[in-house]
C-alpha cells in the first residue's frame, strides 16, 4: 500500500505526541538503566543537540532521589575543530581537571548516563591517530573512573537520542526534522520503550536471557567454531573458568543496572591466545567518526597477523596499533538475527544499535566478571589466564544470516549453538 512521505508538519506533530513516551524512556534509563539510588550523584554526558531529552533525564534523576546531577556536554563540531587544530601529542594526556572530575565522581559513588548521539561522519578525514590517542589516554589515565565501571562499582548506561546529522545518515533524503522524528521512533521501538510500561517490558526481556546463559554456562565449551558463506572460518578458544553474562548487571553492592539500552547479547571473554582463522565483517563499523566496512581479520595464536578493509583500512590499523592487546579478542557475543534491531532492517551506523543486530567480537580488553573470581585478580593474573588486557575495546559485527556456530566441549563433543544466524532452539 502506498504510504505518503512525512512532512515537517507531520514530524512536529509526531514529536508532540511522543513526549509522554520520551518521558517514560527517560524514566527507563534512570530507573532501570542506572537504577539511581536515593542520595546518589548522577552524571549525564550528552550532545548539546539532545538538550531537551537530557533535561528530561536530569528531571527524572532528581525525581528518583538523586542528590545532585552533573551535566557534561559534548559537541561534534567543537570536537572536529579540536582535532583539526591541535597536535596529536596533546591528546596523549587527559587534562588534570578532567581526570579529577571523572575520578572524583566515580569515587563518590556516582552513576553515569551516556547519551549516544553523534554524526557517523563527524571525524571523516581526521587523522585516526588523534581520536585513538584521546581514547587510550582516557581509558588509562582516568583510572578510578575506568575501574569503577569495569569492576562493577559504578552503575552506567548508554542510551541513544538523535542528532540531525546522525538521523540524515539513517534516513537520507528527507528534511532534518522528519529524519530526527523517524530516528526517535526507531530508537524507542528497538529499545522496547515505545509501550505504556517500558520498565515492565525490560523486566520481561531480562528474563529471556536466562535460558541462553544457563545453556552456555552449563556446557562450558572449550572452544567455538564460526563459519559462514562469506569466508568466515574462525576457532575461538575459551578460558578454563569463563562465565557467560547478559542482560542486567549488578554492582558489588547489589544494585542491578543495564549498561546498554538496547541490549540483546550474551557475552564472555575468550582466551586471547587461542583464536585462529579468519573472520569477515557483516556490518560496517563506525569508530570515532570513521567508517570501516567490508573488512576481515586473520588470527594466529590469538593475534591479528593480517587484515584488510575496502573502506577505512587506516582507521582499522589505528585500532590494531593501540597496543599489543588491541590485536587480540576481549569479547565474544552471541545475538540471534531474530531481534528487534535486525528485524527492523535499519542500519543505525552506531555500534550501540548495530552490535545488537548481529553476533559480534571485540578487539581489546576482556572482562574480569567473565572469569570466575576475576574481580579478585590483578590485571596481570587475568592476562595469565587468558583474559585480554588493552586500553581499547572495539566491537565489530560478524553475524551474517547464514552464520553457524558449533560449541566443542573439552572431551570433543560438538554441539550446534547457532544455525543460519539464530539459536538452534528458535
Amino acid at each position: 500500500m502506498f504510504q505518503a512521505e512525512l512532512t515537517v508538519e507531520d514530524a512536529r506533530a509526531g514529536m508532540k505526541k511522543l513526549r509522554p513516551t520520551l518521558e517514560r524512556y527517560a524514566d527507563l534509563v534512570v530507573r532501570k538503566g542506572v537504577n539511581v539510588q536515593p542520595g546518589q550523584e548522577v552524571v549525564v554526558q550528552a550532545p548539546v543537540e539532545t538538550a531537551d531529552f537530557s533535561r528530561m533525564l536530569v528531571a527524572r534523576a532528581y525525581a528518583a532521589g538523586a542528590s545532585h546531577v552533573t551535566m557534561i556536554w559534548t559537541d561534534d563540531v567543537v570536537t572536529r575543530l579540536t582535532y583539526e587544530n591541535v597536535e596529536t601529542s596533546w591528546f596523549e594526556t587527559v587534562p588534570a581537571w578532567q581526570r579529577e572530575q571523572l575520578n572524583s565522581l566515580a569515587e563518590s559513588g556516582a552513576c553515569f548516563i551516556f547519551v549516544e548521539g553523534t554524526d557517523p561522519e563527524a571525524l571523516k578525514g581526521i587523522d585516526p591517530a588523534k581520536p585513538a590517542a584521546a581514547s587510550k589516554a582516557r581509558n588509562t589515565q582516568c583510572d578510578k573512573f575506568r575501574h569503577g565501571m569495569d569492576f562493577l562499582i559504578n552503575p552506567w548506561c548508554i542510551a541513544g537520542a538523535p542528532v540531525a546529522a546522525w538521523a540524515r545518515q539513517v534516513f537520507p533524503g528527507v528534511e532534518d526534522e522528519v529524519a530526527v522524528y523517524e530516528l526517535w521512533c526507531a530508537i524507542l521501538s528497538v529499545s522496547r520503550a515505545d509501550g505504556e510500561d517500558p520498565e515492565a517490558a525490560w523486566e520481561l526481556h531480562n528474563a529471556t536471557f536466562e535460558k541462553n546463559l544457563r545453556f552456555l554456562n552449563e556446557k562450558h565449551f572449550d572452544r567455538l567454531h564460526y563459519t559462514s558463506g562469506n569466508g568466515t572460518d574462525l576457532w575461538v578458544g575459551m578460558t578454563d573458568h569463563h562465565i557467560w553474562e547478559g542482560g542486567s548487571s549488578s554492582t558489588v553492592g547489589g544494585v542491578s543496572y543495564f549498561p546498554n539500552i538496547p541490549t540483546e547479547e550474551v557475552f564472555s571473554s575468550p582466551h586471547c591466545e587461542r583464536v585462529n582463522g579468519i573472520v569477515y565483517s557483516a556490518l560496517p563499523l563506525v569508530r570515532l567518526g570513521n567508517k570501516i566496512d567490508r573488512f576481515w581479520l586473520r588470527f594466529e595464536n590469538g593475534s591479528v597477523v593480517d587484515f584488510d578493509a575496502e573502506v577505512g583500512r587506516d582507521a582499522l590499523a589505528s585500532i590494531l596499533d593501540t597496543d599489543e592487546g588491541a590485536r587480540r579478542l576481549g569479547e565474544v557475543a552471541l545475538i540471534s538475527k531474530n531481534t528487534p534491531i535486525r528485524e527492523s532492517g535499519t542500519l543505525f551506523y552506531d555500534t550501540l544499535y548495530d552490535e545488537n543486530a548481529s553476533c559480534h567480537l571485540a578487539l581489546g580488553a576482556g572482562f574480569a566478571d567473565c572469569y570466575e573470581g576475576g574481580f579478585d585478580m590483578t590485571a596481570v593474573e587475568l592476562r595469565e589466564r587468558g583474559v585480554n588486557q588493552s586500553a581499547t575495546h572495539v566491537d565489530f559485527m560478524i553475524g551474517a544470516d547464514d552464520l553457524d556456530i558449533t560449541g566443542v566441549t573439552a572431551d570433543g563433543e560438538e554441539i550446534p549453538i547457532f544455525v543460519n544466524g539464530q539459536w538452534t532452539w528458535e
